[in-house]
């Protein structure tokens, strides 16, 4: 699995081709492709939709149970970085130079002096979209220690990359480009670190730690499952998940309502298989960090390379109940737990708001990282193959 996951993230730089690459994998393993003006496709065996940056994945069982149930893993394919804006190109003292806007909440500076790249979509003068991919092109240039001992950061000017010098002025873009939607990519290869070669640096492990290991758990878990599995993979998460194909968005609801009623279940009976259903809400998971261990609470930390997180927080920051807890732990008893700091409020997920939207009772998890939302984020390999591990038992039941 960790050669497998390493080119599944070489070959996922954006959303976009995220949500391609997992589609190609579940293509290969016999799930068909469905479009969304189509009658919905509820026959037995698997089957996936691509809108955008999202993946949504169903697979029916032979046997339909009497009172069926959704199993369903949420996660996101989008991680933080630099949009191009629409109109990208300007030259400042003899620099072309791209304008960016922020996207999510990278670590900004962990972006500086790296080569950049740029992946997502164009869409041609024709009105055809293409999944598009540049070489290095890019460099955000941090400022000479001698010239500013004490520097602070302009999110607006300082963040501006260069592309080349005004000797040979070109656009960043195709010439056909109508629009685009792209965020910057870093160039340098994942690599594997330790003497055990088992720490894994990666950009984009926030989220596609989650994403890998819940696409290979609904493939291996398909033929076993007695529920209806459901896989989201949302986009936008890191932006608030309010969009068509966020997890705020009705992508999730519009799966589970028409597969339900192409397979002839009423509202109520529709309501009542929510009830029976659960929600794995998988999102990476802050590690202890070795050098700042009071920004953790000191009794419940994850760590590298000790399997994955269960998430809970009393404010419902993550959607964890008891009873989902509970519920996770029979399928992943070596769990560890990440309970925040008081003095350093946590982030959140798509959990919350799939609990919130749906009514379905949600856990939170996940794998811990060092560096989340770093141009270059750091995890264990060895906690990617137990959540893979642990979501086929979710899966399987």
């Amino acid at each position: 699995m960790p050669d497998d996951f390493i080119n599944f993230l070489t070959a996922s730089p954006s959303s976009y081709h995220a949500a391609h690459t997992g589609a190609h994998l579940l293509n290969q393993a016999g799930f068909t492709h469905h479009t969304e003006t189509d009658p919905w496709d509820a026959q037995p065996g698997g089957h996936y939709l691509i809108r955008g940056g999202a993946l949504i994945a169903w697979h029916i069982p032979t046997q339909l149970p009497t009172n069926p149930a959704f199993r369903i893993i949420g996660a996101h394919t989008d991680s933080p970085g630099f949009k191009l804006k629409h109109t990208p190109d300007h030259t400042t003292y003899g620099f072309n130079q791209a304008a960016v806007e922020i996207y999510g909440g990278p670590i900004i500076s962990s972006w500086f002096d790296r080569d950049l790249k740029l992946a997502g979509i164009i869409t041609h003068t024709d009105g055809t979209t293409h999944l598009y991919e540049t070489p290095p092109l890019l460099r955000i240039p941090n400022l000479a220690i001698h010239l500013d001992r004490n520097p602070t950061l302009d999110r607006q000017h300082h963040t501006t990359p260069i592309y080349g010098t005004t000797t040979n002025p070109t656009s960043i873009l195709p010439t056909n480009t109508c629009t685009h939607d792209l965020i910057t990519v870093d160039t340098q290869p994942p690599g594997r670190l330790g003497t055990d070669h088992k720490l894994l640096a990666a950009g984009r492990l926030d989220n596609l730690s989650s994403v890998y290991p819940a696409i290979t758990a609904l493939i291996d878990a398909a033929d076993a499952a007695t529920d209806i599995l459901i896989l989201a993979c949302f986009d936008h998460e890191e932006i608030g998940s309010a969009t068509t194909t966020g997890a705020a968005g009705p992508i999730l609801q519009d799966t589970l309502e028409r597969t339900a009623y192409a397979l002839g279940l009423n509202l109520d009976e529709t309501k009542r298989a929510y009830q029976r259903s659960t929600c794995v809400s998988a999102d990476a998971a802050h590690s202890i960090h070795p050098n700042y261990p009071t920004h953790h609470d000191p009794h419940n930390y994850p760590q590298l390379g000790h399997g994955p997180v269960l998430k809970i927080n009393a404010n419902h920051r993550y959607a964890s109940t008891a009873e989902t807890q509970a519920h996770w732990l029979k399928h992943c008893p070596e769990s560890q737990h990440f309970v925040s700091n008081n003095n350093t409020p946590c982030g959140t997920t798509i959990g919350p708001i799939t609990a919130t939207r749906l009514g379905i009772p949600t856990v939170d998890v996940g794998i811990p990282l060092l560096s989340m939302h770093s141009a270059r984020e750091l995890c264990h390999l060895d906690d990617i193959t137990a959540l893979h591990k642990a979501l086929t038992n979710y899966l399987v039941g």
